[in-house]
């Protein structure tokens, strides 16, 4: 691969000559977000594209980084804008790309999980993927280490903060033997790597697991055991318990939901702290929150 780069320049480039060559999907409210503060403030950071020659003899660009920003400019109608051109060859334009995704602060566990499954595939070793992504040479050796077992559970599960790398390592060490992943919770539980609600998820993540498979996927069919009288007694009084815990389950999510709604709401209404939040990278929530914040705001 060239790695060999030629000094960079800003110039205006027309929006409609750029292609995205990672694309990925966008938070709304997120994006919301980043259309208001650029129309407020406006572009404080150049995106960065490779040219390439056009069909119809103008030049094209290859967008490498900043397609939040590219499609805020396009949404608020703008013909033009500042880029810093990076002159290099379609390998190394897509490696970048893939790079800042994994590089940026907030990325999702899912981006992760493709940005160095890529780079694996291409043959990067962990340092150098490293170099590329500014992550360090040990967490990406055991990320690579986790792919090449097949952990995308574990991995995914890690990178949402639910447990720890080196406890994912751990399970993974262990295999799918029954004994030896207890023996591993025990010693995680014991050094304190596990504690509280962080060894029961791991016990329901372990099991999930074992039913599922390590990677991320449909469970495969089981085998129905023969029908008896006592049997669908059994299964009636597990479906009544489990839809009155659901219920449960239910109303105390619904009062929480209500108050974090309203709380971000009223918030979200102060414009200082919109951009605050844009500053810090921190302006994304999930869909469903977001529609249930807007909606009940129009109302």
């Amino acid at each position: 691969m060239n790695t060999h780069q030629v000094p960079r320049e800003i110039r205006m480039i027309p929006v409609d000559r750029i292609e995205v060559l990672n694309p990925r999907d966008r938070n709304a409210l997120s994006f919301r977000g980043i259309v208001k503060n650029i129309e407020a403030v406006g572009l404080k950071k150049p995106v960065t594209v490779t040219p390439r020659p056009g069909t119809d003899g103008a030049e094209r660009y290859m967008l490498i980084c900043g397609e939040g920003r590219l499609k805020a400019l396009r949404e608020l109608g703008e013909t033009s804008i500042p880029a810093l051109i990076s002159l290099v060859d379609d390998e190394d334009a897509y490696i970048m790309s893939l790079a800042e995704n994994i590089a940026r602060r907030r990325h999702s566990p899912l981006e992760l999980l493709q940005g160095v499954s890529e780079l694996q595939k291409k043959g990067y070793t962990p340092k150098q993927a490293a170099a590329k992504t500014g992550l360090s040479e040990t967490y990406i050796q055991d990320i690579m280490m986790l792919l090449d077992k097949g952990e995308q559970r574990l991995i995914v599960a890690a990178e949402s903060g639910r447990i720890s790398l080196n406890a994912a390592k751990m399970i993974a060490k262990a295999g799918t033997d029954d004994k030896a992943l207890q023996a591993t919770m025990q010693e995680a539980y014991e050094s304190g790597e596990l504690r509280g609600r962080q060894l029961l998820y791991v016990r329901r993540l372990v099991e999930r697991r074992q039913i599922a498979g390590r990677a991320l996927g449909r469970a495969p069919a089981r085998k129905h055991e023969p029908v008896t009288s006592s049997s669908l007694v059994r299964a009636y009084q597990k479906e009544v318990q489990r839809q009155q815990t659901m219920v449960r389950r239910w109303s105390i999510a619904q009062k929480r939901l209500s108050f974090i709604t309203g709380a971000l709401r009223t918030l979200l209404a102060d414009e200082n702290f919109v951009n605050v939040l844009q500053v810090e990278g921190l302006a994304t929530m999930p869909t469903y929150l977001a529609e249930r914040v807007h909606n009940g705001a129009a109302r």
